[in-house]
């Protein structure tokens, strides 16, 4: 797009209010963005870009997956920029370009990643043209926000451009499926021992082929609509993948890399994990790194604090656990994740969405695609709700087969380390939104002078 007077005013007018911003201590990571947007609506489009531009989406699992490229890229030397601190959504990309250009506009390094919003790719994508794009998987999310996974297919495939190079997840017949004219390698997890054709969730967003409507059969189904399947009727079926994990191991994996096998670390191997590596490393390999270089790399890179931390509180644990409101398939991931753990664990949920919590709303029909049955297994020996929404999650609970004598629930979140039981739990999970970190750290302080409190009681 031509770059007018106007927008070069515009472009110094943001700068200005960025730089007074920073001035007050602020971030401005949002605000000089969305200004030069409201002044500018092409202002996106008119900015010079970087020379190599990466943008990564998907419904589950693109912050952590940027995170771990943009790890990877700070380790091997790249000089880049990227939105690891700032806002996915398009006043966040414009904040972002203004951040890192001289006054002239001009983009001061040569390579950026971008973590997109998937319902922000329409005013982004038509005015970024990204050089590799990964799209990490496609299941439905909150209600009110991305309504059900096949409009977000719909809405990726208008606005990703033709001919940017794909990385798709092969394991995910929707996320496969876009950009069918475009260039493409794939990512898979191999069929594992203890995976079948059923799947015990109750969301199963691609219950017929996306093609033709047609019966599927499935070679295996690991959770939702993640796996291996062929359509009866016509054919389309899982692609085969250039990366594939052959070998899943405790603290690592095997990769096959067009034919040749790597071994790459893991901090855990809980599904959710194996694919945010795998994306990671496979869109990194495309970029032109090593896969040698990558993994010596992940070796001393852990997943994001912000979505999952585990802390030693006198042998046993306290973990942070990312379980995003109102977002039924991540939730079951999680409770799935608590099920799994080793030992006896209780879990604090908060799972209010941040700003319904602000202003609750009526709409709890989530809660019923979420899989709280995984939390009624024997090992779950606590759970505590807190929260505008706790007798709604406790009902739930109810239902799903969990005694009511293992849950307390509460409005208030200040209240839910003081329900803890500290004296039955291995290990404390705390569930909470993306935008309750503050409210998880702060109740983590509090179960871990619980547990050390109680851990002194059964030293004397």
């Amino acid at each position: 797009m031509k770059r007018t007077p106007y927008f070069y005013l515009v472009l110094f007018i943001s700068k200005l209010v960025r730089f007074m911003l920073l001035k007050l201590g602020r971030n401005a990571t949002n605000f000089p963005g969305e200004l030069a947007i409201w002044l500018c609506r092409s202002f996106i489009g008119r900015m010079p870009k970087p020379k190599k531009v990466i943008c990564i989406t998907g419904t589950n699992g693109k912050t952590t997956v940027a995170n771990l490229i943009e790890d990877v890229l700070e380790k091997t030397g790249a000089d880049f920029y990227c939105n690891r601190n700032g806002s996915n959504v398009y006043s966040g990309v414009a904040s972002l370009l203004l951040a890192n250009s001289d006054w002239r506009g001009r983009p001061t390094k040569e390579l950026a990643v971008f973590e997109l919003d998937e319902r922000s790719s329409n005013l982004i994508l038509p005015y970024m043209r990204p050089d590799l794009m990964l799209c990490t998987n496609i299941f439905r999310d909150s209600y009110k926000r991305n309504a059900h996974p096949e409009f977000i297919c719909d809405f990726l495939n208008k606005y990703i451009p033709d001919g940017v190079p794909m990385i798709l997840n092969a394991d995910d017949m929707m996320c496969s499926g876009l950009k069918p004219d475009n260039p493409r390698v794939y990512f898979s997890i191999a069929k594992q021992p203890g995976d079948g054709e059923g799947s015990r969730n109750i969301v199963q967003d691609v219950p017929a082929c996306p093609r033709c409507g047609g019966e599927l059969q499935w070679d295996f189904r690991r959770y939702h609509h993640i796996g291996g399947a062929v359509c009866k009727e016509c054919g389309f079926s899982s692609p085969k993948a250039d990366y594939t994990v052959t070998e899943l191991r405790e603290t690592d994996m095997v990769v096959d890399i067009r034919g040749e096998s790597y071994t790459f670390p893991l901090a855990n191997n809980s599904y959710i994990n194996v694919y945010n590596s795998l994306a990671a490393i496979a869109l990194l390999c495309e970029h032109g790194i090593e896969p040698g270089t990558i993994a010596q790399a992940l070796g001393s890179i852990g997943i994001s604090a912000t979505r999952y931390m585990e802390e030693e509180v006198n042998g046993r644990k306290a973990i942070l656990h990312l379980a995003k409101g109102q977002n039924p398939v991540a939730c079951s991931r999680a409770f799935q994740n608590i099920r799994d753990y080793p030992g006896r664990k209780a879990a604090i949920l908060f799972l209010d969405d941040f700003f319904d919590a602000q202003h609750t709303v009526e709409n709890i029909s989530w809660l019923y695609d979420a899989d709280f049955e995984f939390l009624s297994d024997d090992s779950v020996v606590q759970l505590i709700v807190a929260g505008a929404r706790h007798w709604d999650v406790y009902l739930r609970l109810l239902l799903a087969g969990v005694p009511a004598e293992r849950i307390d629930h509460m409005p208030e979140t200040s209240g839910a380390a003081d329900a803890l039981r500290a004296a039955e739990p291995d290990a404390v999970f705390i569930l909470y939104d993306v935008y309750t970190i503050r409210l998880a750290e702060d109740t983590e302080k509090l179960v871990k002078e619980k547990l050390k409190k109680e851990a002194a009681k059964n030293a004397d």
